[in-house]
């Protein structure tokens, strides 16, 4: 049974912080979210809201993200006690340890030879070639949603389970299958100083659900903007008063 923390409302139920560890999206949930190619802005008071938020929960504090640890380390640098980035591809497990990357099948070249094809037809439709993958982005044309799933659908299919189909926020992701967010999440919990700790998972994408569900499996919680809390701004102000 999850216990409050102090008077946090009934609906946001989460573990003493004494007993929790927090793994936490970045675009879309600590920052709000931009448009490919936009530069990001820190609001003023999430580094120290977050180092105040490592210390209360014995440094188990940790972002996963789609975007790279380089990246984040950019943005947050020594802040989060272990990064997992590239959706769950690459991990590091303490400050200052080695990047360590899970090995990947090889990707069908002629995959991206169709995609940049494709891409080519549809103005405002962006490639993005990922470590295991790629993804197409459609923010700007969400017209051709449907003309680049029946695409990607179609090379899956190829993949005899190798590959899955990720819906993203206005993108469709080819990935490997069985390495996401959820199998950086559970990784994490194996060592300290997150093992023995309920996790608390907060995102805002389809590809937030599997560290969700790996959560709530391990007896925490899982949350999601905007369902949960409607802006980053209102995610931050809850975070920052966990510990005051």
């Amino acid at each position: 049974m999850l216990g409050f923390h102090g008077a946090q409302s009934a609906r946001f139920p989460i573990p003493p912080l004494s007993q929790a560890a927090f793994l936490l999206n970045f675009d879309g949930t600590l920052v709000e979210d931009t448009a490919p190619g936009d530069p990001v802005v820190l609001p003023p008071g999430l580094v120290d809201m977050l180092r105040r938020l490592r210390a209360a929960c014995g440094d188990a504090l940790a972002i996963v993200s789609s975007r790279t640890v380089e990246q984040l380390d950019e943005f947050l640098g020594d802040v989060p006690f272990a990064v997992g980035g590239e959706g769950g591809i690459a991990l590091r497990h303490r400050p200052g340890g080695p990047i360590e990357r899970t090995a990947l099948p090889e990707l069908p070249k002629v995959w991206l030879v169709q995609a940049r094809d494709l891409v080519g037809t549809l103005p405002g439709v962006r490639l993005e070639h990922t470590e295991g993958g790629f993804i197409l982005h459609y923010r700007a044309a969400p017209e051709a949603a449907q003309t680049l799933h029946a695409a990607a659908a179609a090379w899956v299919r190829e993949s005899a389970g190798a590959y899955l189909l990720v819906a993203g926020r206005m993108a469709w992701e080819i990935r490997p299958a069985g390495v996401d967010k959820g199998y950086a999440v559970s990784l994490l919990m194996q060592r300290p100083p997150f093992l023995g700790r309920k996790p608390v998972v907060i995102g805002n994408d389809t590809s937030d659900e599997s560290a969700m569900a790996v959560a709530k499996a391990a007896g925490g919680a899982g949350f999601r903007i905007p369902v949960d809390f409607p802006t980053p701004a209102v995610l931050r102000t809850w975070l920052a008063g966990l510990t005051a």
